[in-house]
């Protein structure tokens, strides 16, 4: 185990929705903001390899925790396949590099749920990963995060680079974006279902059949996770982050509409993808090694994530509007 108190840590990403509440458990640990670097996109371009040796020698970081990722729901996928491939994998490549020519102490990755081949048995473990293609719908943005895991093993075995790999189902929480075209599923159902309401729409309509499942993790139960695997692991063997329980998309549409108290129609619109089946994760590889699990529950962490919208939601589109 590793005191993450006498290192310095950069968070990439860390000034986005996940990356917010790692940094605020890494201050309760014992992290100053002396030690703790947040870098920018408006100064450091990490898609380009001088400006992550550029942050590299303006912040000498011994600790990289990389979240920083090009990300949405399928929409956006389908949009960006070839952006968000090689967003991805430049970011990780050349940080990762760059790591181990300045011997830093630990690598962190931080994987996503869409690595897991399409059609991977139930429960996900770990050992699946390699077993199929991802979901097609996702899959660039799946292989660029996966071939990471494989860069970081190799670089473990020749280099000598401790590293940590850890792969979180679909997050959501307060700070989520909310955005309808690039959000996931959870956020812009919110926002659907509390817009609706307010304008006394009689229906929504939401993609696909939602006759697939996914699994859920609120934000703060995942940066614990990240954080842990930060302290405690130095190979990258993936470890699942998520809570061991699915929800159809139907049903989850149907909570979260009666949370948000919208009564009228919810309407399908089968011409658009589902996406991938299925996603459970066997989280029992997590509990052994991190002692960790999930601690909030799917409605209490659905109401927070509601409340945080209906508070703060017109600022939040009010200044998406100032910046276009």
């Amino acid at each position: 185990m590793i005191d993450l108190s006498r290192y310095r840590v950069c968070v990439t990403g860390g000034a986005g929705f996940l990356g917010r509440v790692i940094c605020a458990k890494l201050r309760r640990r014992g992290v100053t903001d002396e030690q703790l670097i947040v870098p920018r996109r408006c100064d450091y371009d990490l898609t380009l390899e001088a400006d992550c040796r550029r942050l590299y020698d303006d912040t000498n970081p011994d600790v990289m925790i990389h979240l920083a990722a090009e990300v949405g729901g399928i929409g956006a996928n389908m949009d960006h396949p070839g952006r968000f491939f090689f967003a991805n994998m430049a970011m990780g490549l050349h940080l990762i590099e760059l790591g181990k020519q300045r011997r830093i102490t630990k690598f962190v990755q931080t994987g996503t749920v869409c690595a897991y081949p399409k059609f991977a048995p139930v429960p996900f473990r770990e050992e699946d990963l390699w077993n199929g293609y991802p979901e097609e719908t996702n899959a660039p943005y799946g292989v660029a995060k996966k071939a990471l895991f494989v860069m970081l093993d190799g670089y473990k075995r020749e280099y000598g680079l401790d590293s940590a790999v850890v792969v979180p189902v679909n997050l959501y929480g307060p700070g989520d974006n909310f955005d309808l075209h690039t959000s996931h599923v959870i956020p812009a159902l919110i926002r659907k279902c509390i817009t609706a309401r307010d304008e006394g729409c009689d229906r929504i309509i939401c993609w696909g059949t939602g006759s697939v499942s996914r699994e859920f993790l609120y934000v703060d139960d995942a940066a614990e996770g990240i954080i842990r695997s930060a302290e405690h692991i130095d190979t990258p063997d993936p470890i699942n982050l998520g809570t061991g329980a699915e929800i159809t998309i139907k049903d989850l549409v149907e909570l979260i509409a009666k949370l948000c108290r919208f009564t009228g129609r919810i309407e399908w619109d089968n011409t658009k993808p589902d996406g991938q089946p299925r996603r459970c994760l066997d989280t029992s590889l997590a509990k052994r090694v991190l002692d960790w699990q999930a601690e909030v529950s799917f409605e209490q962490g659905l109401r927070r994530t509601i409340d945080w919208w209906q508070q703060h939601g017109e600022q939040v589109c009010a200044r998406k509007t100032a910046k276009t």
